[in-house]
This record gives C-alpha cells, sequence and structure tokens, in this order.
C-alpha cells in the first residue's frame, strides 16, 4: 500500500477528496497513489510540496496561526 492511499484512508477521504484538498486533479492524485511509471519505467515521482501539504492537512497545521508562531518562539522574527 502506497504512502499516500495509507494517508488518504487516515483521513477518511475519498481519492476525490483528497485530490482536491492537495489542489490537483482525481487523475494526478490517481497516479502518486497507484505509483504509476513514466514509458521508460521510471516511478512518477509526486512533488515535495504534496507531500509536506498531505503531511500539514493531516497535522492540522492550517489550525495554527502565524501570530501563534512568533508569539511561541517557533519563528524569530528577524529585526535585521
Amino acid at each position: 500500500m502506497t504512502a499516500f492511499k495509507l494517508w488518504r484512508e487516515r483521513m477518511g477521504w475519498t481519492q476525490r477528496e483528497a485530490a482536491r484538498a492537495l489542489g490537483v486533479t482525481l487523475a494526478t492524485y490517481q497516479s502518486w497513489e497507484n505509483e504509476r511509471r513514466w514509458k521508460d519505467g521510471a516511478t512518477l515521482t509526486p512533488p515535495r510540496t504534496a507531500l509536506l501539504a498531505a503531511a500539514a492537512l493531516e497535522a492540522d497545521i492550517a489550525q495554527i496561526s502565524i501570530d501563534s508562531i512568533i508569539e511561541s518562539r517557533i519563528i524569530k522574527p528577524s529585526l535585521d
């Protein structure tokens, strides 16, 4: 089972919902989940941004505000 399929099942989403959440077409998402291959046999690898977006969605990162990150000093604003 692929990482994208495991992620989608943990989220409780259909392929269509997962594709929408990642901002890609259903066909693109399905090619990642099914690990489709190029004609030369190379695996079609999802972009790192898609993997990061999936992780952020699962961690519910969207609910964290920039102000709370700065206030908690996770990211310190540069004064330069």
